[in-house]
């Protein structure tokens, strides 16, 4: 039976969209006796949880077994022939996933929130309609407002691009079949995930990047190691190329390249980027203003164009990671309490679930020059771990950069095994302010892959 509701309902927060930050947000002044409404079209926790982040690493989870088990003689171990079996991997994928859904259900409930499933248009100052999923609306104005609404795979303007029924990161997910071989257009960090992982479970895979090289915001040392390790893994990178159309027939899909021919599979992936759900909210209506991609516009503070109006995670054009969404939440908390916590001064980490996957946070040795720092650079093989040689995975380079003038640790780069829980101990130094000396000569745990550390700060190359 559709709801009918009379009226502006008041609150003191109105959260449109729940995704990581604005979920968090709403659960937390709930929790704490605030009246809260938190509007979602039907993806409950959010991108992250449901066709992101979870379904993805679960995926490279199983993706890295199949790696593990390729090498099983090494550790003494004798197996058969390990495949990809789609079912169970959609199994373990959706198990995962609606798991944390469940989850993220009971938690709205249970902080008290009005947690409502519909669509929100903006129709004034922090006022929204929301035309509810099971019919009937509801008009909700909020002391505070905040918009969360995310962003979805973007589609690039390409001839013959739509009839061809491309898959994007999210649809691929929910494949019926294993491509027996995916083209995959783009090289940033979201196409080249996918391409190891797609490799691993057994499809051919190419993989067409405008560049000279992939993940053109590293240094060219890292992104000429990360290069070699995928095409170890069988994907056919195929660097400086333009598609110019795309078509399909009985052959599959092929992309045309212009005068650097074409190339034909089975399925297409697009992956070149995501773009803001903002087109339909009316945020005009709201006095907010986005820029000329659709972004929120927002100050360091997260702060719309809006008085008491708020814009976190993706669509704030915030760095698209969840820890970066859930930073966001407690910017904005921070501020809507009178505080005045800010962007500007954070330190963020990211990943790259490659096998073996590569973790960055702060400065590469190519920004940090153009800065005009004096700086020392550290490298070193992951071989020289002793923990990687009991792990037989030896594969990867750490490489680090320091202010030879204070001796702060600029940024780091590690490329290897369980690099990523590496990354947290460095940035942890790194927010502190603390030298490079400090990870060098820590008491660490052997063997351990932080141990790494000890060696890489001894590891100079000037």
């Amino acid at each position: 039976m559709a709801q009918v509701h009379t009226g502006v309902e008041e609150v003191d927060l109105l959260v449109v969209g729940g995704g990581k930050g604005g979920k968090t947000l709403a659960m937390d002044i709930a929790r704490g006796g605030g009246r809260v409404a938190m509007v979602e079209r039907g993806m409950i926790g959010g991108t992250c949880i449901n066709v992101a982040c979870i379904p993805t690493k679960s995926l490279v989870t199983s993706a890295r077994l199949l790696d593990s088990l390729s090498r099983a003689e090494q550790v003494g171990i004798r197996t058969g022939e390990a495949v990809a079996d789609l079912a169970l991997l959609r199994a373990h994928k959706e198990g995962v996933v609606d798991g944390m859904v469940d989850l993220n259900h009971r938690q709205f409930i249970d902080s008290g929130m009005d947690f409502i499933l519909g669509t929100a248009r903006f129709t004034g100052e922090r006022t929204v309609r929301v035309e509810l999923n099971d019919g009937g609306s509801r008009i909700l104005r909020g002391k505070d407002v905040v918009i969360n609404t995310g962003t979805t795979p973007a589609m690039p303007d390409l001839p013959g691009l739509a009839e061809a029924e491309p898959l994007t990161s999210e649809t691929l997910l929910s494949l019926d079949r294993l491509p027996e071989h995916l083209i995959v257009i783009g090289g940033g960090y979201v196409g080249l995930e996918f391409a190891h992982m797609f490799a691993a479970f057994g499809s051919r895979v190419t993989v067409l990047h405008r560049g000279d090289r992939v993940l053109p915001r590293e240094d060219p040392d890292v992104s000429k190691v990360l290069t070699g390790f995928l095409g170890e893994a069988g994907v056919d990178l195929r660097k400086g190329v333009k598609p110019i159309g795309v078509s399909r027939g009985p052959a599959g899909v092929t992309v045309d390249l212009g005068d650097r021919g074409e190339v034909t599979g089975t399925d297409v992936l697009v992956a070149v980027g995501r773009e803001p759900v903002t087109r339909d909210l009316d945020l005009d209506a709201a006095g907010v203003r986005t820029d000329a991609r659709g972004f929120v516009e927002v100050d360091d503070r997260l702060a719309a164009t809006a008085p008491h109006t708020w814009a976190v995670g993706d669509v704030a054009g915030s760095p698209q990671f969840t820890h970066v969404s859930l930073d966001d939440y407690r910017i904005v908390k921070a501020n809507i309490a009178g505080g005045d916590r800010r962007t500007s001064e954070r330190l963020v980490p990211w990943n790259l679930f490659t096998t073996p996957e590569l973790a960055r946070v702060g400065m590469t040795e190519t920004e940090a020059r153009a800065a005009g720092y004096d700086v020392r650079i550290a490298r070193m093989p992951v071989a020289a771990i002793p923990r990687a040689r009991t792990l037989r995975d030896t594969r990867g380079v750490w490489k680090a950069v320091v202010d030879r003038a204070g001796e702060r640790i600029l940024g780091v780069s590690l490329i290897g095994p369980d690099a990523s829980e590496v990354l947290t101990v460095v940035q942890t130094a790194m927010l502190a302010g603390a030298p490079y000396t400090l990870l060098r000569d820590s008491i660490i745990a052997h063997p351990t892959m932080a141990e790494g550390l000890n060696m890489l700060f001894n590891a100079w190359t000037d």
